[in-house]
């Protein structure tokens, strides 16, 4: 059994840091996408508007459906030449991030969606009844009422995705984007030190993870009181 070596990862931590960079970068995009689009869709899904009820169900289900991994493969495909197109970019033009972002953002919201629909229907709905009564609208006593309690209700599940969602930012190396893992494997491989470099990366998520999860469970305690 060949002996582990970390004497490669001192020097490659540069590297690695833009890689960091690169993965908290799309963290920070999807996240901020994701739940403006899934509070949307779980708005729409709570409609009294049948079709646009069915059309974010649609979505919803779509989505969580179908692996991320095959989800960033197709956007990987057809999102670029798209981009082309329409912004009359060169073909040369490397917009493997910008196609990356999409298609966290519009598969992470799916799932935020239902964690904000669960959310909004854990406020009762006497507030809305009562909120339209006093001649507000629809759209403003969701907006005024209900969203802010279910946001607040729901915190501690839609940091838990946040988490979830850092974790799944290394699945980009299947397009050849250099995050994190990515940036870790590559320089491993040219080092002859893949290993190391791997269950290096591999510690770091842990430990990130690890901590916003004992984060989370606090202010779920303080919410709770």
């Amino acid at each position: 059994m060949t002996e582990l070596d970390w004497s490669a990862i001192p020097a490659a931590l540069p590297l690695l840091g833009r890689g960091a960079r690169v993965t908290l970068e799309i963290t920070g995009a999807a996240l901020a996408g994701g739940i403006a689009l899934g509070t949307v869709l779980a708005v729409l899904r709570v409609s009294p508007a049948r079709p646009l009820s069915w059309l974010s169900a649609a979505y919803v289900n779509t989505f969580r459906t179908i692996p991320l991994v095959m989800v960033l493969l197709w956007f990987f495909l057809v999102v670029p030449d798209v981009l082309v197109r329409v912004f009359a970019l060169p073909r040369s033009a490397d917009v493997r991030f910008t196609t990356t972002v999409v298609a966290f953002v519009l598969f992470e919201a799916a799932y935020f969606a239902e964690i904000i629909r669960a959310g909004i229907q854990s406020v009762s709905r006497g507030q809305l009844s009562a909120a339209l009564a006093l001649g507000m609208r629809r759209e403003q006593a969701m907006r005024l009422i209900i969203l802010p309690q279910a946001f607040r209700n729901m915190t501690p599940l839609l940091l838990t995705q946040a988490i979830v969602l850092f974790q799944d930012t290394s699945l980009v190396f299947v397009i050849g984007l250099l995050d994190f893992f990515g940036t870790a494997d590559a320089v491993g491989r040219r080092d002859g030190r893949q290993a190391e470099l791997i269950l290096f990366a591999g510690a770091i998520y842990f430990t990130v993870s690890f901590a916003a999860s004992h984060l989370v469970k606090q202010l779920e305690r303080r919410l709770a009181t």
